[in-house]
């Protein structure tokens, strides 16, 4: 089994799970060294997973959050206003990803909640670091989208709506 799917596979089995799952017990189940699982747990920390770590093992903290996959359309010019908007109205970007026809899925973790994390992100696109991911599939992109409340999301969807973000269905 490749790493990353070893990763996903940990992120499944500790959201099913109530109790605690030991470094062993993970270690067994996917036939690695505890070390690996240790070392798998911290990526999936950084990568933006609420993984707790106990002394009978792990848990991953579920999101009471509402949740929902938007399919958006813009210009670069237009990511700020975008971004702002669903942060003004309670939401958190919780990612960006698109659907490359030879990589399949590319995905970031973004976690965006505030206006000041916007500057953040932005100032790192400007800098020249690096382009966003939607210039690869012609401004088409995804963001899962996190809020308090269905009620939420639904107004967050009607401000993209109105803004001509969301991509319509066909």
């Amino acid at each position: 089994m490749k790493a990353d799917d070893r990763r996903k596979e940990i992120v499944s089995l500790l959201m099913s799970e109530e109790n605690p799952t030991s470094g062993t017990a993970l270690a067994g189940r996917f036939g690695v060294s505890r070390q690996i699982i240790v070392q798998d747990i911290s990526i999936l920390k950084a990568a933006g997973f609420q993984i707790i770590s106990t002394h009978s093992g792990y848990l991953i903290h579920r999101t009471p959050l509402a949740e929902k996959v938007f399919k958006v359309r813009h210009t670069s010019g237009q990511t700020e206003d975008e971004l702002n908007l669903i942060v003004d109205l309670g939401g958190t970007v919780a990612d960006v990803f698109v659907w490359h026809k030879v990589y399949g899925k590319v995905e970031a973790k973004l976690n965006i909640s505030s206006r000041f994390h916007v500057r953040q992100f932005l100032e790192g696109i400007r800098s020249g670091k690096s382009t966003e991911l939607m210039h690869i599939t012609d401004g088409y992109h995804y963001h899962t989208i996190r809020a308090e409340s269905e009620e939420i999301l639904d107004q967050i969807e009607n401000a993209l709506i109105r803004e001509l973000y969301i991509v319509p269905e066909k």
